[in-house]
């Protein structure tokens, strides 16, 4: 009979081919394992090239040494601008450093190779870095060195990343669709490239609308209902009325025929356009009037603007930033928090100033009766008035009739009044000198009055039938135009105009157009007698406005007067 003792000796004989077994499995498992964090370890040093680039795969990933965490990005497209190139990012998770773009480089690969077959590569630190559209992030990069092709890839030198992608397609400024967004039963892509006509309709049955998943993939057609400059409206297709939500990040283009001899050829327009993400809208009482502009660098001057038409009854600004690089997003955040009620809108499309309306009438539709669109450089001016809420009040009382769509005030143009720097105490208190006639006029539009197509020039849109314009009397209220300020000021003008249909100063193109300063030439040299130009009378009507009704009591202080900055003469170049 067998003891107690032997019993156990037989179970631990036949327990050890089982636990050599698991101890042999657990050393393979933690060899494998090793193996794999060496691996990573070792891509992730700086010791290895910082960029690898992964066939057939259209994401990049980028990933943190150690924590294990891993945010993915795809480059969706790559635009080529005259003077810069812009990465559109696409992806899920946070990437704290993409919102600043500190220590981010664009990548360049030369176009040539060694005698080993290495292809050299260039970095550059990019321009900036912006969130745009919710759902996609913009990255402004150099133009590529000579000799070396469009930005490869992103990386970053200063941690311990990896960046894998490939190339994103390639697509010229000069012919592309650029923004679409929805306008109820509708849906309005903007195209560069397809009408240079300005203030002309083309004719709609010569266009179509596509929608997908990008080029080649376009599932989705509709037919054109107006096409007018940049802009096309087309019939929204079936399944986005009845699911909204399947629109959400969906790619938009236009096509058009060029008629041949016996037959017509379609063309499609290469696209970088997406559907934003619809939003639940709040219903809210629309605000009775708001502003909206496009800008470049006006970081120093758009205070200024926005408190003195605040008090004049303005109650919300957007503001369409066109590249500005100098610290405006921390101006108009700055003040939104005081209580402005200011947006800025990303708009990285260059001379697109009349499109850029059109889609900001489009979005300012739902939520403002009247919208003024001007400049920052423009300042309404009341004669007669001294009390707040001006032009709120003038609305109000030139707008009774229905079918009143749109209000026309005259410009007033100023020029340097003979100063030689930028007034320290801002626009309306330090040019005082201007033209005799007005030039030009501006605009406050009711949207719901806005013609289908949007055209829109110089400030003024078209309008549906059964709605007409009125006139502002000169003597109820003016607009000053500081459109000639101080040379350092007024030489930032060179380097790039917004306005589709208005020439760069640079261009011999136009030269006698009011659009352009009479006898000044395309080249930014600085005339001897620029500061006494331009001035035919003395006005200081505004001037005594704004000092009698913003200035401190007891120390005559402006509200903008602190933040007023000097201009930085190498931005202006």
């Amino acid at each position: 009979m067998d003891t107690s003792d032997q019993r156990r000796k037989r179970k631990q004989r036949s327990l050890k081919p089982t636990l050599h077994f698991f101890s042999l499995r657990s050393l393979l498992y933690f060899f494998s394992f090793f193996a794999f964090f060496f691996i990573l370890f070792r891509r992730n040093t700086p010791s290895f090239h910082p960029v690898v680039v992964l066939p057939g795969s259209s994401a990049f990933s980028i990933y943190r040494q150690f924590t294990g965490e891993v945010t993915r990005f795809k480059i969706d497209d790559v635009v080529l601008f005259p003077d810069h190139i812009l990465v559109i990012l696409s992806g899920t998770g946070n990437w704290n450093g993409i919102g600043n773009g500190k220590g981010l480089e664009c990548v360049y690969r030369s176009n040539d190779t060694d005698s080993g077959g290495v292809v050299e590569e260039r970095s550059e630190a990019v321009l900036s870095v912006d969130e745009y559209n919710d759902i996609r992030w913009l990255v402004r990069c150099p133009l590529p060195p000579t000799n070396f092709s469009s930005v490869v890839t992103l990386r970053r030198r200063d941690t311990n990343l990896v960046v894998d992608t490939t190339e994103g397609e390639l697509n010229s400024w000069e012919n592309l669709a650029y923004e679409a967004v929805l306008d109820g039963d509708t849906a309005v892509v903007f195209v560069k490239g397809i009408s240079h006509r300005q203030d002309k309709a083309s004719d709609p049955t010569r266009f179509r609308c596509h929608f997908g998943f990008g080029n080649q993939k376009y599932i989705l057609t509709s037919i054109a209902l107006t096409a007018a400059q940049e802009v096309v409206r087309c019939a929204l297709p079936k399944s986005f009325e009845t699911h909204p939500e399947k629109s959400q990040g969906i790619r938009a283009t236009v096509s058009f025929r060029i008629p041949m001899r016996n037959h017509h050829r379609t063309v499609f327009v290469p696209s970088v356009a997406k559907l934003p993400i619809s939003k639940i809208e709040i219903k809210t009482p629309k605000h009775d009037l708001c502003v909206c502009t496009m800008l470049w660098n006006q970081a120093d001057a758009i205070r200024e603007w926005i408190t003195y038409h605040s008090w004049l009854g303005v109650q919300k600004w957007f503001i369409y930033d066109n590249n500005s690089d100098d610290g405006i997003e921390s101006v108009i955040n700055n003040l939104d928090v005081e209580g402005y009620n200011v947006s800025r809108h990303v708009w990285p499309w260059i001379k697109t100033q009349e499109a850029g309306f059109s889609h900001c009438a489009i979005k300012a539709k739902h939520e403002c009766n009247w919208v003024s669109f001007m400049d920052v450089d423009e300042f309404y001016y009341f004669p007669k008035t001294t009390g707040r809420d001006a032009l709120r009040t003038l609305v109000s009382n030139h707008t009774s009739s229905p079918s009143i769509g749109e209000l026309r005030t005259a410009c007033r143009s100023f020029g340097p009044s003979g100063l030689r720097s930028a007034p320290k105490n801002g626009v309306t208190v330090g040019y005082t000198c201007r033209l005799q006639s007005p030039e030009r006029h501006k605009s406050i539009v009711r949207p719901e009055a806005v013609d289908t197509t949007l055209m829109n020039v110089v400030h003024h849109f078209h309008l549906k039938k059964g709605f007409r314009f009125k006139d502002v009397s000169q003597t109820t209220a003016v607009i000053n135009h500081y459109k000639y300020q101080v040379w350092e000021v007024f030489r930032a003008k060179f380097y790039r105009r917004v306005a589709t249909y208005v020439a760069d100063w640079k261009d011999n193109q136009n030269e006698g157009s009011r659009d352009r300063a009479p006898g000044l030439g395309t080249e930014p040299i600085e005339p001897a007698d620029w500061r006494l130009r331009f001035c035919e009378v003395w006005d200081t009507g505004l001037r005594d406005f704004v000092l009698g009704n913003l200035g401190d009591v007891l120390t005559g202080d402006l509200p903008w007067g602190k933040y007023l900055g000097h201009i930085n003469s190498e931005q202006i170049q």
